[in-house]
């Protein structure tokens, strides 16, 4: 005998939540120390000076200042800085 199954679920509905990745201050903005400054899975963007790295590769700014990017290095990675503010 052939039955339907029974309606009422849905196949969709499955998506994960965004994480909200990427740059949350750009270059030239003031940032206060422990601002966020990338959110990245993996290490896109690289810690330079006054910059800290969390445990999910997370950017924080250190100092308060500028923050400046720059690429560095053989392989030219981007370089995340903030440079102090002069006080």
């Amino acid at each position: 005998m052939a039955h339907k199954k029974a309606g009422g679920s849905t196949k969709n509905g499955r998506e994960s939540e965004s994480k909200r990745l990427g740059l949350k201050k750009f270059g030239g903005q003031k940032v206060l120390a422990g601002n966020i400054l990338v959110r990245q899975r993996g290490t896109r963007y690289r810690a330079g000076e006054n910059v800290g790295v969390g445990t999910d590769h997370t950017l924080f700014a250190l100092t308060s200042g500028t923050v400046s990017f720059r690429r560095k290095g053989v392989d030219q990675r981007v370089h995340v800085f903030v440079e102090p503010a002069a006080s």
